[in-house]
């Protein structure tokens, strides 16, 4: 019988806690897997997860409507969270823009229709947990390891990169729909190494 001195933890070798954000270069790893494959939808969920920074499970119930005016796509919308039952803004950048425009014609969706219906017949939008599968599907093509990476990692992209160059927290808090400030340092995982940093930079 094995003795435990021998017995490896159950968590070696494994990122437990919060899941990475994507680095640029990861970004444009996975948009380029996805045009070469002409994967229209999931490069429209991609963009719009990135630039959103919405919990997947406001992701994948958005409607065509939440994201266009007639037969355009909108450069802001807003859209009320499910978890906090607060709006929060966001913006679509051009690139995004003309991803969801074009998995809308191709698609042929109407206002009223799911911007990401489901190939399931029980389910009426893509699910979070087809979300998740897909996002995995994403990062193992891109290279990555993905137990480091999940559904998170979407939200958590681009506020990361706007925290690093701007230090600025309550953009951060705003674009993420946090109603504290404390929640909104939890989730980016600011280390103290970031608050020495910060605190170097002012002198009294």
């Amino acid at each position: 019988m094995e003795s435990n001195e021998h017995r490896e933890p159950w968590n070696k070798g494994r990122l437990v806690g919060q899941k990475a954000p994507l680095k640029p270069k990861d970004i444009w790893a996975i948009r380029i897997h996805l045009q070469n494959g002409h994967r229209v939808r999931d490069l429209a969920l991609f963009n719009l997860a990135i630039d959103s920074k919405l919990r997947g499970c406001d992701l994948v119930a958005l409607r065509v409507r939440d994201v266009t005016h007639g037969c355009q796509v909108l450069s802001r919308t807003a859209v009320v969270q499910k978890k906090t039952q607060r709006p929060v803004q966001f913006e679509l950048t051009e690139p995004t823009r003309t991803t969801v425009a074009t998995w809308i014609d191709k698609a042929k969706l109407r206002p009223e229709d799911f911007l990401f219906p489901s190939r399931l017949h029980d389910s009426p939008h893509v699910s979070t947990r087809q979300y998740a599968r897909i996002v995995e599907q994403w990062v193992t093509a891109a290279g990555l390891d993905p137990s480091a990476y999940g559904t998170h990692s979407m939200r958590r992209t681009k506020v990361t990169l706007i925290y690093k160059r701007t230090k600025n927290l309550r953009a951060v808090q705003l674009l993420l729909g946090h109603s504290k400030l404390e929640s909104t340092v939890r989730y980016l995982g600011i280390e103290v190494d970031d608050a020495l940093e910060i605190s170097e930079q002012i002198e009294i």
